[in-house]
């Protein structure tokens, strides 16, 4: 019985080895998911444009250069407009950051705004966001679009005129 031990040993250590290379070969794939995008902050300019502070979430397991936003923004159930803006920005993993987009609202959308601003405090709006975001996982050659949607309420800031959150 020891004899076949004794020859079982090297074929056992053969394995081990192997599978030492195996796990060598290279490091981990990090899980790459879609980001999360929601308005933090918009502000009214007194042009009529909506200046809109927009939240990237990396909800990746690696960090991401995020590159473009191309969607729409919907107010209130009413006609969507266009949502789009490019810039460059690097965000770690599970990290989020901000970039600005400027959109031109539909009258429509001006006066659901007013309506809920002359509620006061307590007025609020639901928008939504979808589209695809462009990025470049930091594990991978070239960028690519995800997909994205989000739904949230604005509400009027107290003591901040024409800014919404």
């Amino acid at each position: 019985m020891s004899r076949r031990l004794y020859r079982l040993i090297p074929l056992l250590l053969l394995l081990g080895l192997l599978s030492l290379g195996m796990v060598a070969c290279g490091p981990p794939r990090k899980s790459v998911f879609p980001p999360t995008i929601s308005i933090q902050e918009m502000t009214v300019r007194p042009d009529g444009q909506w200046q809109l502070t927009v939240r990237i979430q990396n909800n990746s397991y690696g960090g991401m250069n995020f590159r473009s936003v191309d969607g729409e923004l919907k107010l209130a159930e009413l006609v969507p407009v266009r949502l789009h803006a490019r810039f460059d920005l690097d965000i770690p993993a599970f990290a989020g950051d901000i970039t600005r987009v400027t959109v031109l609202p539909t009258p429509e959308m001006s006066q659901a705004l007013a309506a809920a601003a002359a509620k006061g405090s307590g007025g609020s709006v639901p928008y939504s966001v979808v589209g695809r975001a462009s990025a470049k996982p930091e594990q991978e050659d070239q960028a690519r679009d995800f997909e994205f949607h989000g739904n949230d309420w604005l509400s009027p800031v107290p003591g901040i005129a024409n800014t919404w959150r």
